[in-house]
């Protein structure tokens, strides 16, 4: 067997597994990622016109939204938005201020109810510079996180470990939304 097979992971077998990733090629090659700042092209703006499971949203409220991230860090990382299409966290008003807030604090119980986490990251990245994928519409990361679990993946082997369809997630979490 030539030496470039065995280095394609196709020749001499070794104790290593390995976790194929093919749909993070769309993510990778900016699929579906908007051209410009207008709402006409934004993804966030189009997905609340869909039906709640083909656009991930696990509930909706007056001025905000949760649905789950399209190419999570960890099962059950949520995203919460303003309908409204505005790119900086200034830009919001005191009552979609208010229930992002809040609806971060639901989305938080109810993956510990869902799944039980033993913490959390949550955050924006306001602008392209911070990480921001789509910078011109806000969007805040709820991101759950155990003891232990695959992080360093991504770090090590440019690999994602999710454990879970994101249809069977968006499932788990709308059932487990808490009433206000």
């Amino acid at each position: 067997m030539t030496e470039f097979a065995e280095q394609q992971g196709v020749g001499v077998p070794d104790a290593l597994q390995r976790l194929w990733t093919p749909h993070r090629m769309n993510y990778i090659r900016g699929a579906n990622k908007p051209v410009g700042s207008d709402e006409a092209g934004c993804p966030f703006c189009t997905l609340v016109s869909l039906d709640d499971e083909d656009a991930l949203i696990v509930a909706r409220g007056e001025r905000v939204f949760a649905l789950l991230n399209l190419y999570p860090y960890n099962p059950g990382h949520l995203m919460v938005l303003p309908y409204r299409h505005v790119p900086d966290y200034t830009d919001l008003d005191l009552a979609e201020t208010t229930e992002l807030a809040a609806f971060t604090q639901r989305a938080m119980r109810a993956v510990r109810t869902a799944s039980a986490p033993h913490g959390f990251n949550i955050g924006m990245n306001q602008g392209p510079v911070a990480g921001a994928g789509i910078a011109a519409h806000l969007h805040q990361h709820v991101v759950p996180r155990w003891g232990g679990d695959a992080n360093f993946m991504p770090v090590i082997a440019h690999t994602k470990v999710l454990p879970q369809l994101l249809g069977e997630t968006r499932s788990m979490l709308a059932d487990a939304w808490p009433a206000e």
